[in-house]
């Protein structure tokens, strides 16, 4: 960082390891209550948790702040170019999933399992060690990752890390908009044949629908300002606004919490809480338990999933 100033990339640098903290928390909840909570390890589920253990571990190795140099900062440019990418596409699995259950009313979707786990990690780990042919991880300013002083390390910045980023972006946005219009279109059918039952049946899913509809907004809001600065550091890679940098990291090293309130504290996780909590407070003591809201008994990220049968 040529034009920042030392205590402006020390600035960076803490507001990188305080919101990698605080993702670093989020994504270990969900973590820990799918480990712990056995009725939560259902298929749709079990996605959230590999893209949380992959948020968890790429704010882990932000939390070393700036190893300047040597195998730490090596770990670190590597892990976060690895786990960033390996979050990226969990939740384009997630994506694809509703979209096999909504849209095409397929009950297969579990035997995705083995080609989910090949197409991330086999892609996350593609995008890591390109860098590393070529030697490029090392100091980036703030922290550790793929160096900017030659064209060639900024090539590899955007080709191995924003365009699987906006590749995501685009597949879910595309995903999801299919989805919300095929569950209105199904409200509307329902509504004109003035079938309350399938009213009734269609409202868990019109909530899960409103939720849905912020999931392709989390990359968005997390990466925006990065890209922008990226773009703007190669066309200008000697006016670098500091400003700029401070929104960058502080949104994208904020994406685990973000990732793991939307995607991790759904129905079922707050209803399993709610659940424990009663059984192991005293009697007594359960007037001050928190007050969960009571939602209906709806699977907000795979409606359809258990209720769907083979298509005929």
């Amino acid at each position: 960082m040529e034009s920042l100033t030392e205590e402006q990339t020390h600035i960076l640098t803490r507001i990188n390891v305080t919101a990698s903290t605080f993702s670093f928390a989020g994504s270990f909840f969900i973590v820990l209550c799918y480990l712990c909570f056995k009725e939560l390890r259902k298929f749709s589920f079990r996605l959230v948790f590999y893209l949380s253990l992959s948020d968890m571990l790429c704010s882990l190795f932000n939390l070393l702040g700036d190893p300047r140099q040597g195998f730490l900062c090596y770990v670190q440019g590597y892990t976060t170019q690895f786990f960033s990418v390996a979050s990226f596409l969990w939740t384009t699995t997630i994506a694809f999933t509703l979209y096999r259950t909504v849209v095409k009313h397929k009950a297969d979707v579990e035997d995705f399992g083995l080609l989910f786990h090949v197409y991330v990690w086999g892609t996350a780990f593609v995008m890591a060690i390109i860098p590393s042919i070529a030697d490029d991880y090392g100091p980036a300013g703030a922290w550790c990752w793929v160096r900017n002083e030659t064209t060639t390390g900024k090539l590899l910045r955007f080709v191995t890390f924003y365009v699987p980023l906006w590749g995501a972006i685009l597949f879910n946005g595309a995903v999801y908009f299919q989805v919300i219009i095929m569950l209105k279109h199904a409200t509307r059918m329902a509504v004109s044949m003035a079938d309350r039952q399938r009213q009734a049946e269609g409202r868990p899913e019109m909530k899960a629908m409103n939720r849905w509809g912020y999931y392709p907004l989390i990359l968005i809001a997390s990466w925006t300002f990065g890209t922008i600065n990226r773009i703007h550091d190669f066309i200008e890679p000697h006016n670098k606004l500091f400003w700029l940098y401070c929104l960058h990291i502080s949104t994208a090293s904020l994406m685990g919490l973000f990732n793991s309130i939307a995607y991790g504290f759904n129905t079922s996780v707050r209803r399993t809480l709610q659940e424990r909590l009663e059984q192991w407070l005293p009697e007594k003591y359960r007037l001050w338990r928190p007050a969960f809201r009571d939602v209906e008994d709806a699977e907000e990220l795979l409606p359809l999933e258990q209720k769907e049968g083979p298509e005929p």
